[in-house]
């Protein structure tokens, strides 16, 4: 007979889960609060994490401002297949007699922190448990990645009483990561430190990775309030080009400025509901995750592609348009200045 451990695995594995392992409170002890299994279930033992891979064959075009929406579709949609395989999970060890949780694959947030869910602050971090448990690897970015589909992964989790047995941390042959720095070239935020390292103790194993900067500068560009590159020559998907602040204190006012732009601006296709925004929220960016594959040729033809892909700018029917930089000049400037506020300081 199988035991539950082998079961659980092989359940996340049968809906075409690139990976899957096992974490425990022993082996994430010593962790940040987020890594506390406790906090969604009083009684937790362990926590199946998994894996899914996103299409590769749509990224390319992604980063070249070709097709925005069907990497976005990929993309929202891995993202509920991920949560609905951790919920189906969930529901098979409850009637097994094991009480469970299913750990949303994105946007649930901790309501307990100073700023509640606007911190963003996950429930559990699906990141520490899949390096943990052998799931992935943490590059330089702080995106965790394997071997064979990079960072272009999607992660899903359960915590549940069950005791279950922990599965290992993935090999550091297996972390292809050299250090290329191609994901901070490719973040129009800064949002890595170039110079300093965060590092992460779990159950008694350190992970390193870069250390991150506000997150509110995610939140700016990632979230498409802005994305205009500090050289002017390209942008994420997002219109917006708010100038991003090198002050960290400037960042909450330049922050709620762009969403009040944001949720004036015309709609586009695509996009979904997000607990904190009153607009659609578009997928604009995710560019650091997107460059980094196994080849390093191939992460350096996808950062040359992003940076000759021109800037965008958006037509009064919400549709969106990649040009050359002189070109977005001249479009913005032939604004009113009332249409044009929408999308950098007037």
């Amino acid at each position: 007979m199988q035991s539950l451990t082998e079961i659980v695995l092989d359940y996340v594995m049968c809906e075409n889960a690139c990976a899957a392992g096992i974490a425990t409170v022993e082996t994430l002890a010593g962790g940040p609060p987020t890594a506390d299994l406790t906090y969604v279930l009083p009684n937790a033992k362990s926590a199946v994490c998994f894996a899914l891979p996103l299409d590769q064959s749509l990224i390319p075009p992604y980063l070249a401002k070709k097709d925005r929406l069907s990497h976005e579709r990929d993309n929202f949609r891995t993202n509920f297949l991920a949560s609905g395989i951790a919920l189906g999970l969930t529901r098979f060890l409850e009637q097994k007699g094991f009480p469970s949780y299913a750990v949303a694959a994105n946007e649930v947030y901790r309501q307990d922190t100073p700023r509640g869910a606007i911190d963003m602050i996950p429930d559990v971090s699906l990141r520490y448990l899949a390096v943990r448990s052998g799931v992935a690897s943490f590059g330089l970015s702080g995106n965790v990645l394997r071997k064979n589909e990079g960072a272009a992964i999607i992660l899903g989790a359960v915590v549940t009483t069950a005791d279950l047995e922990p599965t290992d941390p993935l090999p550091k042959e297996d972390n292809y990561c050299d250090n290329c720095r191609l994901c901070m070239a490719s973040c129009a935020s800064s949002f890595m430190d170039p110079e300093e390292e965060a590092s992460v103790t779990l159950g008694g194993i350190e992970f390193k990775y870069s250390k991150r900067r506000s997150y509110l500068r995610c939140e700016f560009v990632c979230g498409g309030f802005t994305g205009l590159h500090s050289s002017g020559k390209w942008s994420t998907w997002s219109p917006g080009r708010f100038t991003i602040p090198t002050d960290e204190r400037e960042f909450m006012p330049a922050l709620l400025h762009g969403i009040d732009a944001y949720n004036q601006r015309p709609p586009t296709q695509g996009g979904h509901h997000h607990v904190l925004m009153d607009s659609r929220l578009y997928l604009t960016c995710g560019n650091c995750q997107l460059i980094c594959h196994p080849d390093k040729e191939e992460r350096k033809r996808r950062h040359k592609i992003l940076r000759e892909s021109g800037v965008i700018v958006q037509n009064a029917d919400g549709s969106l348009d990649a040009v050359v930089p002189e070109v977005a000049r001249e479009r913005l400037a032939s604004m009113d200045p009332e249409k044009r506020a929408l999308y950098e300081r007037v």
